[in-house]
């Protein structure tokens, strides 16, 4: 039975105009030294500097690859929540967001899981380089979760989360937002501040 395995790495940390900063290269070096010894069958990215750079310097470690954009894995809110269902302490966050860009997100998180959660008829290994919101939306998405569970799945920067799919099964989420390839310097980037272990 074929797999499908999708391997998710949020971008590398960045700076406020959305460039990778020395840390999020150094970062996304690691990841790629980790996924080289895999055997991986493309690196796609979202078309935003930070996911685009960290695709790069992950490719680097991944001689022949093929690395492409995937307009899918843009950073967007894929699900806006109903006044009934939205968590009190995420209330806010959704404030100034109307029906045009909750649909829009909608869409776009549709197209997501259309596009890389589909069973295959060869085993496939692909690296995902995205952004924190589509991450939390495909590992809501296999854990067959309501549609709010995506609120609260954060990935630190370059953050390591598997997902394996087989015609026939429900997904199998194989591990999240590991990094195990990071030092403790390095690590928890891209959260709120807070002590961490």
């Amino acid at each position: 039975m074929a797999v499908r395995y999708l391997y998710l790495a949020r971008h590398g940390a960045a700076d406020a105009f959305g460039e990778l900063t020395d840390v999020g290269y150094q970062q996304a070096d690691l990841l790629g030294r980790r996924l080289a010894r895999l055997p991986i069958d493309a690196v796609w990215h979202s078309m935003l500097p930070r996911a685009a750079a960290s695709a790069r310097a992950i490719a680097k470690h991944l001689p022949d690859v093929p690395v492409g954009e995937a307009a899918e894995l843009v950073d967007h809110v894929p699900y806006v929540p109903n006044a009934d269902e939205m968590p009190r302490s995420w209330a806010g966050f959704f404030d100034g967001y109307d029906e045009a860009e909750a649909a829009a997100g909608a869409r776009i998180a549709a197209a997501l899981v259309t596009r890389f959660t589909t069973p295959p008829e060869h085993d496939s290994h692909e690296v995902l380089v995205t952004h924190a919101y589509p991450i939390a939306w495909l590992v809501r998405h296999a854990l067959a979760a309501p549609p709010t569970r995506w609120l609260g799945l954060d990935s630190a920067n370059t953050g390591l989360t598997v997902l394996e799919y087989r015609a026939g099964l429900s997904p199998t989420l194989v591990m999240f937002n590991d990094q195990s390839h990071l030092s403790g310097d390095l690590r928890w980037t891209g959260f709120r501040s807070a002590t961490r272990p």
